[in-house]
């Protein structure tokens, strides 16, 4: 098709547009309440018994609780036959403003980010990283009340989801340890807002992980994951460690994958888990950079899709990359946090070194 005739397509659906009768949005209907049905009641009554609860008060709340369509559209998987971009994908996350955001935070908390770093290992650079990731540094938090979003997960999954069964359990989980940290925190869990998913504050912890993670890292008595951003910073930093951030390593090195699609394939299969040893690598016919050469501990081959029409980026992840995809299991989300924080890092002004200070000059002799 020539370019030229573009404009002509333009307009003849612009005037098919005019043309045809204007449709009717369908009205959605708003959210209505779970109801009292069996699973939940039980649910509550289960929790109350174990947290020595009113059983009746929480079933009252939780039958209160809305459920939302928006909600189950949301947690369902991409369509099959979505091709994956890690181009697309990481051009959302390293763009100006967010580079802009990054350097001010970084700015602002330098203090905290240098203490976490001391404390539990982990670089400045993937916290930033990950806070702007997750909620752009705090200007994205979620607009959802995590009361309505985790009970409709519990108790309305979509069956069609692949995983229905396994994920609706770990939404229960979820609603339990959320009431749990609402009580323990003094806050009111029909107030309380997050993402589609319950993701909670500045990190987005899931509620589980607050419980589990979270640190008072401003010192103020209290963990504060939604007001305090120096409490993210603490907390970010001791879940990875948590979960074995290596101080010193590297996440990732580039390498070319082998020729024989067999061997290639082999060396895909683990995705994200680190498996195979340098030598292994060199054996199958892969060749990784001089530094993975000299890497000790295993690495995973993991590819990510640039579309239909490029080919794919490929790299070896490190224990240090795979626990970052704790925090999220996906490699396209971990090589954009280490990239974003990267790129904020090298906006903010190089360190400058203090003068030396000169000794006194020696008195003329008298």
């Amino acid at each position: 098709m020539k370019f030229r005739t573009l404009p002509l397509i333009a307009a003849l659906l612009l005037a098919t547009s005019l043309q045809a009768k204007p449709l009717r949005a369908r009205p959605v209907p708003p959210p209505e309440p779970l109801g009292p049905r069996p699973a939940l009641l039980a649910f509550a009554d289960e929790l109350a018994t174990a947290q020595q609860w009113d059983a009746v008060a929480l079933r009252a709340q939780l039958s209160q609780a809305l459920d939302l369509p928006k909600v189950k559209q949301l947690i369902l998987p991409a369509s099959v036959g979505t091709a994956k971009n890690w181009t697309a994908y990481r051009d959302r996350f390293i763009e100006p403003r967010r580079l802009e955001a990054g350097a001010a935070f970084w700015a602002e908390h330098e203090a905290a980010l240098a203490r976490a770093e001391s404390r539990y290992g982990v670089p400045a650079e993937i916290i930033v990283g990950i806070i702007g990731v997750e909620t752009f540094y705090g200007r994205i938090t979620g607009g959802f009340k995590v009361l309505d979003a985790l009970a409709t997960l519990a108790f309305d999954f979509p069956s069609e989801h692949p995983r229905a069964a396994e994920r609706q359990a770990f939404f229960r989980s979820e609603l339990a340890e959320f009431l749990k940290l609402c009580r323990e925190n003094g806050l009111d869990p029909t107030e309380v807002r997050g993402s589609y998913a319950g993701a909670l504050g500045w990190p987005q912890f899931m509620p589980g992980s607050w419980r589990q993670h979270a640190v008072d890292f401003d010192g103020d008595g209290r963990i504060d994951l939604i007001s305090s951003p120096v409490d993210a910073i603490g907390s970010v930093a001791h879940y990875l460690a948590e979960y074995g951030w290596q101080p010193g390593e590297a996440t990732h090195y580039s390498v070319k994958l082998p020729t024989d699609l067999r061997s290639r394939a082999r060396l895909l299969a683990p995705d994200i888990k680190p498996s195979f040893s340098a030598a292994e690598l060199l054996a199958a016919g892969a060749q990784p950079s001089e530094a993975a050469r000299d890497h000790a501990g295993p690495m995973a081959v993991i590819q990510l899709q640039n579309g239909p029409h490029k080919p794919p980026t490929v790299v070896l992840g490190t224990q240090n990359f795979w626990v970052v995809t704790r925090y999220n299991w996906s490699a396209y989300y971990a090589l954009a946090v280490i990239e974003l924080g990267r790129a904020v890092k090298a906006k903010r002004p190089p360190a400058t070194t203090p003068p030396a200070v000169l000794a006194p000059a020696p008195s003329a002799p008298g």
